[in-house]
């Protein structure tokens, strides 16, 4: 693993890394900000996944999210949103291929070979994270915004067990209803809708809900709420009377000022889950 950058920040430190990835079969990049009180001690770990056209940095340098980690003593991870270089396939539209793996092993080509995000997130990431740094993976938490948000509520309700609470920032809440969603899971796992489905939140909330806390924020002014289909994750956690919130925030829209201004409550949400409030 080789790092990048490492800068000083809140107290603790915000590094950047690359690695190769077998999953991937490709270099990988991430950001890991550790606070201050992983000098001394194993801390938690809230993994933040970007959306569409997003690298590790986005999230990273936006969310504005270091301030409230340390505070919390919180370790935060930024994901790449899937693998790079010349040799991986790609596509001229922005929602499919770089940029985009939408959190899912493909099994099509000519994406199969290397868009391995759910092996690379749920398996590869939180292994060499463990062997490397000062993180305790007995107390993880999971977040995202947007594909993001699709990929956080999908892994948490997946991996039961894993994560103490999941949060998601305008989710794509209803991907095999939507266009950001039909176009990517049709391209990656085939034309089998029912592979599909364990990549839907609202369809896993509607079988199986989620065995922690959820917390859910959306703008009412979101450009895209046509393609995020908030109403149905709402509808499903209502039905399922999940455990959590799903809040409807008046003016915002679907940009980082938007996450920038709750993620003070997302990450203590997580804090109080992991035990630490």
């Amino acid at each position: 693993m080789d790092t990048i950058s490492e800068n000083r920040s809140f107290g603790g430190v915000q590094g950047v890394y690359r690695h190769h990835s077998d999953s991937c079969g490709c270099p990988m990049t991430f950001g890991l900000y550790l606070p201050p009180r992983a000098a001394t001690a194993p801390v938690p770990v809230l993994w933040y996944l970007s959306g569409l056209t997003c690298t590790h940095e986005n999230a990273m340098v936006k969310a504005a999210a270091q301030q409230h980690a340390a505070r919390a003593g919180i370790a935060l991870v930024f994901p790449d949103t899937s693998p790079r270089g010349e040799d991986v396939a790609d596509d001229e539209a922005y929602d499919l291929g770089q940029g985009a793996g939408f959190y899912v092993n493909a099994t099509q080509a000519p994406w199969a070979p290397h868009f391995r995000m759910w092996d690379y997130v749920a398996e590869e990431l939180p292994r060499l994270l463990d062997n490397a740094f000062m993180i305790d993976p007995d107390r993880q938490a999971i977040t995202g915004h947007s594909m993001g948000g699709h990929g956080a509520l999908t892994l948490a309700m997946n991996l039961p067990g894993r994560f103490a609470s999941v949060s998601a920032f305008a989710p794509i809440a209803h991907p095999t209803q939507s266009d950001w969603g039909r176009k990517q899971l049709g391209a990656y796992l085939g034309d089998d809708e029912s592979a599909w489905a364990a990549h839907d939140a609202t369809l896993l909330m509607r079988e199986s809900g989620f065995g922690g806390p959820v917390l859910v924020d959306q703008g009412n002014e979101d450009q895209f709420l046509d393609l995020l289909k908030p109403e149905a994750l709402a509808e499903a956690m209502a039905a399922r009377r999940q455990p959590g919130q799903f809040r409807m925030q008046k003016g915002y829209d679907h940009s980082y000022f938007f996450v920038s201004t709750f993620m003070g409550d997302h990450v203590a949400f997580h804090a109080d889950a992991l035990g630490l409030a």
